[in-house]
C-alpha cells in the first residue's frame, strides 16, 4: 500500500542523509524513525538507542544471527 504524505523538506533531507549512511531508502528511513518513535512512546523507560538497536536486530535474517552462548562460571 502506498500513501502520499506531505512532509517538511528539512526532515526529508535529514532522512535522505541518514538513509544513505544506513543503506536504506528515504521511505525506509522515515518508516524506521516512526517505528522507533512509536516504541519509545510505548516504552518511556527504555533509551531510544536501545529501541533502535533492538528493532534492527529483529530485522536481521535468522540465518545471520549468532546464538547467545553464556560464559561458563568458574
Amino acid at each position: 500500500m502506498s500513501v502520499s504524505v506531505r512532509m517538511d523538506e528539512s526532515l526529508v533531507e535529514q532522512a535522505r542523509s541518514a538513509a544513505k549512511a544506513e543503506f536504506r531508502t528515504v521511505q525506509g528511513q522515515l518508516e524506521f524513525w516512526a517505528k522507533v518513535g512509536r516504541a519509545a512512546l510505548d516504552n518511556p523507560d527504555l533509551p531510544a538507542s536501545f529501541i533502535a538497536e533492538s528493532l534492527m536486530a529483529m530485522a536481521e535474517p535468522r540465518e545471520d544471527v549468532t546464538p547467545f552462548v553464556p560464559r561458563s562460571r568458574k
